[in-house]
């Protein structure tokens, strides 16, 4: 045995520094040969980066490396999304500028990558909350205000009276602020829009055009913007002298409808309850998602119904949301079943107008097609000819015409906090409200003491405040919301290819060269609104000819969320500081190395899918690195053998072309958990080959030379320190991928059975020595399995070794 220690403090630094003094990740976008671009979603500087972060960077900086020894020269650059609400907090509760405080965190963050090994071209970095990138913000809301798509507006919002600021509904939990817990309120503000339901038809077609994003973001995406086909129709309050116009989708249901009922939020709702009732109102405007009951307020007022002209009563109801269709409903009990729910606790009548052929169950409500009933001249009629005929009569009669309407709402983008991009636009009491001058840009946010505890500082500082009108030049003020920091993300890819463009967003030449994204890695928590704003943005830009492209992104690859134990609960939480469970990586990379933490957080699952974090693997990493160090240097210190080619030799070397067929193939699918099983497969093999008595040393340095390679975008470190021992003249990055020899790399198939309590239910193929795992997985993703077990819970999984895998429901 050797006394060389594998000494992973010296080698991980020694390497960190070869890579970070020759610059090897740069890319000099201005020559566009064999363009690759991949991008992971760029960090908010929050200080610290835990081993939660560390998946997506991890994985990104793999499948970066592996591309490099494909042959694919990969721009890669990273940046900040360096504004939002968390930094102002923070600045408040340590008493510095939020400025000080991001920039310092982002040292923090920048040294934490550097010492995990992850490479990026540095000299492309971006960090949004400096005036060379946020003036670009505001020259694009003065670009949407020429085209109406930008626009102030009241609205209901959710307002956290401790923060001072709008909360999207995402940062709503159980009621309260996600951020300090604050209980949530109603409130009606005017603020700044764009009008992204312009665009709802483009982003649902541009859905299917996106073949290589996963199935379930394009499901998200799609259910968001919620097109739905249906009828406005028009219900009078003669009390009022108005009248509300409701959206269904079930016109045909229409003389089914005993009550209206309308949204807490809704404008006319404070009109339509007592004095004594209105802060009655005010709760039932702090929705709580946990409380399902059916709650309400029973208005002072009627409904006409607009074909039979009896009167209906109005109620405010819970369940009943602004932010889809008009913020108000004709309420069918006997046919929906929330309606059905509401009926019941308030004892309202429920008429059954569609014919169910087993009979109406007075326990719920019935939804689906049938003939109708109790429903004037339209008894009779099948439901779907009924939607047309009844949207015809209303037509005719001016009470409702069809119509297509979408659960999307206009982006608000308005924050009422200090830590954002100013709004570029002015207030003036001769011209209203102006668009600031673009050469006037960037309008900068001025150093200002923040408390806390006075709303927005903006408003309060007249050196920000004061100011002339760009159109008369009389004296004005600024407006004082900031930018939702989405619209920091929603284009940044494209600054990333010329960062120091200073006569517009980016170089519109080179953008056309180098978009779309060609990769984008990112969490499945960002599935819906960053991508959905990076869509629509995108076609902004195209519409005003700033590039050729309308969707940003080729391929998407989502990375699940890491999960940890907690010991208060007793169960699985994922992982965030706001649960303070997690795990950093300093304490880790010193007790183990980066090259450790690599390989555990690459090794801990498929990345798509969401993992649990376990100490106890960490070490089984820390061996497994070990092993590998221990046996190079064992095989490179032994001596040369002669040595005849028997059964041993040909055993070591099938595994060796065989495991490099698996990886390559398991690295294309980002499977780099299965790819180290793999590997640690080879290093057994090895390791058993290498205790016979007769070795051939020229295979056993191949294949540590291979091993070399397939590890390396997993371990990057050790694996260039045991490649330039054994005589490597460059870098594992400048080294093309070992190649496999594919009569050698022939794998026996084997045949597995899959049963659902038993009953043989599938069959596929696998190559032998597929690990159980993933054998389990992929019988448990088989369409024909996942029908039979439906959302039934799986109490055991039995598995015979490559023969059968049997679900226990």
């Amino acid at each position: 045995m050797t006394d060389r220690q594998y000494d992973f403090q010296t080698i991980e630094q020694r390497w960190q520094q070869f890579w970070h003094g020759r610059n090897v990740a740069y890319v000099d976008t201005s020559k566009v040969t064999d363009k690759f671009y991949m991008l992971m979603m760029f960090p908010y500087p929050s200080g610290n980066l835990h081993v939660g972060h560390g998946r997506n960077y991890i994985l990104g900086d793999a499948v970066y490396r592996y591309f490099q020894m494909r042959g694919r020269r990969a721009l890669n650059p990273m940046g900040w999304d360096a504004f939002g609400l968390p930094a102002e907090n923070a600045a408040i509760k340590n008493k510095t500028h939020p400025r000080t405080w991001t920039l310092e965190n982002i040292k923090r963050m920048k040294d934490q990558f550097y010492r995990w090994g992850i490479l990026y071209d540095w000299s492309k970095e971006v960090t949004t909350c400096l005036p060379d990138y946020y003036r670009w913000n505001q020259w694009l809301f003065l670009q949407m205000v020429k085209r109406d798509l930008a626009y102030r507006s009241y609205a209901p919002v959710n307002w956290c009276p401790s923060c001072t600021t709008v909360l999207a509904n995402e940062q709503v939990v159980a009621g309260g602020c996600e951020r300090c817990g604050t209980l949530v309120e109603g409130k009606m503000l005017e603020q700044w829009f764009f009008r992204i339901t312009r665009y709802a038809d483009r982003l649902l077609e541009g859905l299917d055009t996106l073949v290589q994003w996963p199935e379930r973001v394009l499901t998200l995406q799609r259910n968001w913007i919620g097109r739905s086909a249906g009828s406005d129709i028009q219900f009078d309050i003669p009390e009022l002298n108005t009248s509300v116009t409701v959206f269904t989708t079930r016109p045909d249901t229409l003389f089914g409808a005993t009550f209206l009922a309308i949204a807490p939020e809704h404008p006319l709702a404070e009109k339509m309850v007592a004095p004594e009732e209105q802060e009655k109102l005010k709760q039932l405007c702090t929705r709580d998602p946990e409380d399902t009951a059916k709650k309400g307020i029973k208005a002072r007022v009627h409904a006409i119904h607009p074909l039979t002209g009896k009167k209906m009563p109005v109620w405010i109801a819970n369940f009943v949301l602004m932010e889809y269709g008009t913020g108000a409903i004709m309420s069918v009990p006997g046919h929906d079943q929330r309606d059905f729910e509401f009926a019941r606790a308030y004892d309202i009548p429920i008429v059954e107008v569609i014919h169910k052929e087993n009979g109406f169950d007075g326990n719920c409500a019935y939804d689906g097609p049938g003939k109708l009933i109790n429903s004037g001249e339209f008894d009779g009629m099948d439901s779907e000819d009924a939607r047309e005929a009844i949207t015809a009569r209303l037509a005719e009669q001016g009470r409702g015409n069809s119509m297509v309407r979408y659960k999307l709402r206009d982006w608000l983008i308005s924050r009422q906090r200090y830590w954002g991009t100013p709004i570029p636009m002015v207030y003036c009491d001769a011209c209203g409200i102006v668009p600031e001058k673009e050469e006037n840009l960037p309008i900068l946010l001025p150093e200002v003491e923040l408390t806390g505890r006075s709303g927005n500082p903006l408003a309060s500082s007249e050196e920000f405040l004061t100011c002339f009108c760009p159109a008369c030049g009389k004296p004005a003020r600024r407006e004082t919301d900031t930018m939702d920091t989405f619209v920091d993300s929603s284009w940044y890819y494209a600054r990333y290819i010329t960062p120091k463009e200073g006569s517009g967003m980016f170089n519109r030449s080179l953008a056309d060269k180098w978009l779309p994204i060609d990769l984008y890695i990112g969490g499945i928590e960002h599935a819906i609104l960053h991508l959905l704003y990076s869509r629509f943005i995108c076609r902004v830009l195209h519409d005003i000819g700033m590039i050729s492209i309308e969707e940003p992104f080729t391929r998407l690859f989502t990375q699940g969320m890491i999960y940890k134990f907690s010991e208060t609960t007793q169960k699985l939480e994922k992982m965030s500081k706001s649960k303070g469970n997690v795990v950093p990586p300093d304490e880790l990379i010193r007790e183990y190395g980066a090259d450790t933490e690599r390989l555990y957080t690459l090794f801990i699952g498929p990345p798509e899918k969401d993992a649990e974090w376990n100490d106890r693997g960490v070490i089984g990493a820390y061996r497994f690195l070990n092993r590998f160090w221990n046996l190079a240097m064992d095989i490179r210190e032994g001596t040369e053998e002669d040595c005849t080619f028997g059964e041993a030799e040909n055993r070591l070397l099938r595994k060796f072309h065989t495991t490099i067929k698996k990886t390559t193939r398991d690295f294309e699918k980002f499977h780099f958990n299965t790819a180290v099983s793999a590997i640690m497969e080879l290093l057994n093999e090895l390791s058993a080959y290498h205790q016979g008595k007769v070795r051939d040393k020229k295979l056993e340095i191949d294949t540590v030379k291979a091993m070399c390679k397939l590890l390396h975008p997993i371990a990057p470190h050790i694996t260039e320190e045991v490649f330039q021992i054994y005589g490597g003249e460059h870098s594992l990055m400048e080294t093309p991928w070992p190649a496999y020899n594919p009569d050698l790399a022939k794998e026996e198939r084997v045949t597995i059975v899959i049963q659902v309590n038993g009953k043989l239910r599938d069959q596929f193929e696998v190559d032998r020595g597929t690990p159980e795992e993933e054998i389990k997985t992929m019988a448990r993703e088989c369409e024909n399995i996942a029908r039979h077990i439906g959302n039934s819970p799986i109490r055991k999984v039995i598995y015979v070794k490559e023969k059968l895998v049997n679900f226990v429901i």
